[in-house]
Parts: structure tokens; sequence; C-alpha cells
């Protein structure tokens, strides 16, 4: 008898400790706009490896930009600080009096920064370095052709966990095994009196050969736009359709390049016959040839190889401007770095060598569902506690704390978060990934406050709410638990 009131007594006060709510987050859940929303907290102290404070942590959510945290993490890991892409310029056949009686090849390892504006080698730097190259090597005419190499990752550039409307977008660009201008371009168009249609002027790069777009567009009297340029990978048409701001020269609008890797030889071809090279092919790629069953291994001989920024700073980038090509070129490099083999790596790939890593580490990964690295799909999910574990792992037993730490930008001062917590006791001290899409609102990373350092995770799904008003709840939140 004794041993049944001593086990209610205990559920009685389990009971208890769970019903009782910090006042602030009391607050938080009992907003209007939180009547059916799904919230997973936690806060954790690093160096005493114990929970400050926690909300339904185990929940899974949608973390939306938050997962390249984990993408990031395990490229840091696996990888190193000091990992470079590398692309090679090739050649097979033989150089006889400046003719080469053979192919160009360009061999890509899924560099995500090629030409990137995000870099510092500038946008057509390294085109001209590749031809240049080429040209010293006694190359004025070639018999065959241009053709890219993307082999090294599948043909599967986006997730099929994508949303339609994110296909065909600036940030739903794909990842491949070349890549060139952040895969995206830059269309302008110029708008007239509102409900007119609008015209389609130039683009940035030229993507006049090889797109077909097809205008829905109208004008309405407004200072912003509800645009979208829809369309698949390797598809040759894009359709616009929305509204954008009425009498407007130069609108521009950005989506992405089809086939980044076709695109660079072609890119390729038309600077060396500027430069006074023939070639007499047409520019391909690796997944034409192979499609038609025309692909051929044969003995290749290096040009030139050209290198990316160190993993230090891709990861940097990654994190500050939350770039969706980086996340996902990391997450397919993870897949076939860590179990390399003769198979093109591929999202799944990617995670799956993630998930054996971090259970190899003694993480609990079944709470974390990846099917990208950028978290640009909705059916990606994640815990707050799998986060927190996440980033003490990375701040006490990582092989690069400080790069990691250093790679999440400081609330108020960088990055995406350049406009959170500013002005408040946190600004400067906490370093956030911060991540948002539709009804979608999470912020993860590092708080410093007298001395300690904090893991924290603020994640919070299906609220009925403006984007700015949920992030000033969450502001508040943040600032009243700490």
């Amino acid at each position: 008898m004794r041993t049944f009131f001593v086990a209610v007594s205990f559920l009685l006060l389990l009971f208890q400790g769970k019903a009782q709510t910090h006042p602030a987050m009391g607050k938080f859940l009992s907003a209007p706009y939180m009547r059916s929303a799904s919230v997973s907290v936690m806060i954790k102290d690093i160096r005493s490896d114990s929970v400050v404070f926690g909300y339904d942590a185990e929940r899974e959510v949608i973390p939306a930009s938050v997962m390249k945290i984990v993408t990031t993490a395990t490229a840091l890991e696996i990888l190193g600080e000091r990992f470079r892409y590398e692309t090679a310029v090739m050649h097979d056949g033989n150089i006889r009096n400046h003719v080469l009686y053979g192919n160009i090849y360009l061999r890509g390892s899924g560099d995500p920064t090629t030409g990137s504006s995000d870099t510092e080698t500038g946008r057509d730097k390294i085109i001209g370095e590749w031809v240049s190259a080429i040209k010293n090597k006694g190359i004025r005419k070639i018999t065959g052709a241009v053709v890219a190499d993307e082999s090294i990752f599948d043909t599967e550039g986006i997730s099929m966990k994508w949303l339609r409307e994110d296909l065909g977008s600036y940030y739903g660009q794909g990842s491949y095994g070349l890549n060139i201008y952040d895969n995206r371009y830059s269309l302008f168009l110029r708008t007239g009196e509102p409900d007119g249609r609008t015209e389609i002027g130039r683009s940035e790069p030229d993507m006049s050969p090889f797109i077909v777009f097809r205008n829905y567009l109208t004008a309405k009297d407004t200072d912003t736009d509800s645009a979208y340029i829809v369309g698949l990978p390797y598809s040759t048409e894009r359709y616009l359709y929305g509204t954008l701001p009425a009498n407007r020269p130069a609108y521009k609008l950005q989506g992405d390049i089809p086939e980044p890797a076709l695109f660079l030889a072609q890119c390729v071809t038309e600077r060396l016959k500027q430069e006074g090279i023939e070639i007499a092919g047409e520019p391909t790629c690796y997944r034409k040839l192979s499609q038609d069953g025309k692909w051929e291994k044969r003995e290749r001989k290096i040009i030139t190889t050209s290198y990316s920024p160190p993993l230090k700073e891709i990861i940097r980038i990654t994190n500050h401007v939350s770039h969706n090509l980086y996340a996902d070129a990391l997450l397919k490099t993870i897949g076939r770095r860590y179990k390399p083999d003769e198979a093109a790596s591929s999202f799944e790939k990617g995670t799956g060598a993630l998930h054996a890593y971090w259970e190899g580490k003694g993480l609990e990964t079944s709470s974390l569902w990846m099917f990208d690295g950028s978290g640009l799909s909705p059916a990606d999910k994640i815990t707050a506690a799998f986060l927190c574990e996440l980033l003490s792992y990375m701040a006490t037993k990582a092989a690069a704390p400080d790069t990691f730490m250093q790679s999440l930008p400081r609330a108020g001062m960088e990055g995406t978060v350049r406009n959170t917590l500013k002005g408040s006791m946190l600004h400067g001290k906490a370093r956030l990934k911060s991540g948002s899409m539709s009804r979608v609102r999470c912020y993860a990373g590092y708080v410093t406050k007298n001395g300690r350092l904090y893991a924290v995770a603020l994640l919070v799904n299906n609220f009925s709410c403006k984007q700015n008003r949920i992030k000033a709840g969450m502001e508040e939140l943040l600032l009243s638990l700490f």
C-alpha cells in the first residue's frame, strides 16, 4: 500500500512540474495567434550540461533554414574546416600543331561557390582563368566540344519534397555536380499602368538563348511584388505568375538556371570563341550524353584546377545569408566523403551518412527527418532537444568549435538576424540561425550571458499571424527567459 501512495505522489509531482510554465512562456502561448501553434523550446547550460528551460522539447516541428545548423555542423566534422572543392579543366586526345584532337572537360566536385556573388572570386573571373589556361596550353582549335562532367552528384538537383511554388525560384535553384553563378539569374521587367501587362527586358547572365519565358504577370498599384518564376529542372520554359508594382522601368526578379552544368559548358564555349579558338562540337554535359548512350570514359589530362574557398568560409556564408545551394551541396558532399563509392551522391546518401555520423557520436536521431540540407522542404522535422544536443556537442567536443560558433551570425548585427534582438540585452551576445516559411519561425544557436554559454532552440509552427508579429513575440520570450 505504501508503494502505491509513493508512486501516486511521484506522478502528482511530475504532473505538477509539467503543468507549471514559466510566466513568459504562458504569456507567449496565450496570444490569440498561438491557439493552434506547435512549439518546441529548450535552453541548455553547456558548461553544466543541464537543461535550464524546456517546453515540449521532444516535439517534432518544421525547422525551415534552422536545418542548416545540422548540415554545416556535420560538414565541418566530416570534411574539416580546411576542405576545398576542386574543379578540374581537362582534355582527352592529343594536342598537335595547336589543335586539340579531342574534347575539353569541366570536371565538377559539387562546388557551390563557382562564380558565386557571395565569394571574393568574382562573377566571371573563374571562366576567364580557365580560358587563359587552355590558351596557355597552346590550343587554338578544338575538334571536339566542351563537355561538362557533373557526374559526381545524381541528376536530382531538387528534393522531391519541395513545394511547387519553390521550383524555378532563385532560392530553390537545385544543387548539381557543377554549379555556376549561384545557379540563378536576374530578370528585369518593365511595368506600366495598374492592371496592365508587363514586358520582359534583359537578364543577367543572358538567359535568352536557353529559356523561353511565358509571362502572365500584371501590374498593380502597390510597392511590393507577389510574383513567382515557376519551372522544373532541365526544362527550357519558365512561367511568370502574380503581380508587380506598376510604372517601374526595370523591376528585378530572380530565378534558377535550369541546367547549370550545360549552361557552364555553353559559357566556356562562347568565351573560347571570343578569344579566337575554334570549336567544332556543340557544348554538352554528362547527363545528356549518358541519356543518349554516348558517354565514354576516356583518359584525360589536367590543364588546370581551381579551388573553392575553405569550408570554414563556406559554412560562414551558408549560415549568414542562409544559402540553400551551399547547404544542399554540402549535404551531398557529406554523402560522397563519408562513404565514398563509384555511384553519384544524392540527398538520400547525404542524409544517411549524416544520421550514421551522429548516431556514432551518441546522439539520438530518430526525431530528425531530413530531405535536403537547406530546410526548404516542409517535410523536414526536428526537435529543440536534438538541436541543443548537437549545439552542445559542437561547443564542447567538435574538432573546430570556434569555427562553427562563429559561422552563426550575431543577433542585431549580421546576416539574417541583423534586425533580430537589435538594441536589446542580447544584441551581439546571441549567435543564431533563423528559419522561416509559411507559418514557420525558428531560431537556434548560442547565447552568452554572465560568462556562461547556453545552447538555445526556439521553434514555432502553425501560428496564425504575420511574420513580424510572431518574430516580436519570440524575441520578447527569449529576452524574458534570459
